[in-house]
């Protein structure tokens, strides 16, 4: 029999929460972000639960190269654009935008002189200073960009630093916007600014953008601000295991590597097939909430590879095959990342290849 450790991909809640973000720019096109493997569920699931997006956004050529072979028509857009010259000609033989954002990209676009129209998007650094051309050079890389021979349309992007703090002194959202405001005012093309922040919290970017590009909330986790349930978002991925052993303790005994939890009196531990082999955080502290048989508990003590202890103290019942659930339906992924110290892309992303995966899909 298989180790009882699963995650449940909802393809529903996928669907659900892309419908929750074209509600939220009902005048925008939607890029559905499915780099990293989809943020853990699957690259093929997340073309499923998004067939109805208008573009794919991801930052691996190769996970585009499947999107095409697997028969997604529509647009897919290279986040971090091409790294190389040779990969240009899988760019123009596949149909897909590229986002340029250095010298580097552009010198490789007029070297490799497509044979086929391909769409770029200029990548704006408005203040994150991570990717991106600075404001003030914006027009001549766009002039550049047009005089090469097989260039497409030519759209611009940027990413907010802050959009769920808006008013964050380090970079104030509406300083972003002005400044791409600014630089791209009287350029042609489309343009893309809102993350799953931006998408969900501030209406007045999308007068402004042709394109939103979703990607934690699709997931069903939060950007922050509020929880992802108070924004009508729907958890795709469940981690639930069971109890494969139980110990009960007394006052003064300790539980698990570096005998960090001590208990203060009698209780029962159970043991659950899960660690951070599987995904699970190993900084996870004792107090992390669990559900176990539905009921809240906490973790105890420190994650160990292929378990954790989790106290059954007061709940009826449980015992070896109850069962857990470490995050998802009945318990918010980003609780759980918040009591660990990450955020829950971290631990969707995590999710390690041993673990089992199982689809559901309400329709």
């Amino acid at each position: 029999m298989s180790r009882p450790l699963l995650a449940t991909i909802d393809i529903s809640a996928l669907r659900h929460n892309l419908t929750v973000a074209k509600r939220c720019a009902p005048q925008s096109k939607a890029w559905a972000v499915v780099k990293a493997n989809a943020y853990g569920h699957g690259l093929a699931r997340g073309m499923r639960g998004f067939a109805d997006a208008d573009g794919l956004a991801l930052i691996e050529i190769e996970g585009a190269v499947r999107l095409r072979e697997w028969g997604w028509q529509k647009p897919i857009l290279l986040l971090e654009g091409v790294f190389e010259l040779a990969d240009m000609q899988v760019v123009a033989e596949y149909g897909l935008d590229i986002a340029v954002h250095c010298d580097d990209q552009i010198r490789m676009l007029e070297e490799s002189r497509p044979a086929k129209p391909i769409d770029v998007h200029i990548k704006l650094n408005t203040g994150m200073n991570r990717l991106g051309f600075k404001p003030d050079v914006i027009r001549a890389v766009y002039e550049r960009l047009r005089a090469i021979p097989g260039i497409g349309q030519i759209g611009m992007m940027t990413h907010f630093a802050n959009a769920e703090d808006a008013d964050n002194p380090g970079m104030p959202l509406a300083e972003q916007v002005a400044r791409f405001s600014r630089a791209t005012e009287g350029l042609a093309g489309p343009r893309s600014l809102s993350n799953s922040a931006g998408t969900l919290m501030h209406p007045e970017v999308q007068a402004i953008a042709d394109w939103i590009r979703p990607g934690i909330m699709l997931y069903g986790a939060t950007p922050g601000a509020r929880s992802a349930e108070q924004f009508d978002l729907r958890p795709a991925m469940s981690l639930t295991s069971r109890i494969i052993g139980v110990q009960h303790i007394t006052a003064g005994d300790a539980v698990g590597y570096g005998s960090r939890f001590t208990a203060s009196g009698p209780m029962t531990a159970g043991v659950v097939a899960c660690g951070y082999a599987d995904g699970y955080p190993r900084h996870a502290p004792s107090g992390t909430p669990v559900l176990v048989n539905g009921v809240r508990t906490r973790l105890l003590g420190t994650v160990s590879m292929d378990m954790i202890s989790v106290d059954l103290t007061g709940i009826p019942g449980a015992g070896i095959g109850s069962e857990v659930t470490l995050w998802g339906e009945g318990l918010p992924i980003d609780e759980v990342a918040n009591a660990a110290g990450t955020v829950g892309y971290e631990l969707m992303c995590a999710l390690a290849q041993r673990v089992r995966v199982v689809e559901r899909d309400d329709g």
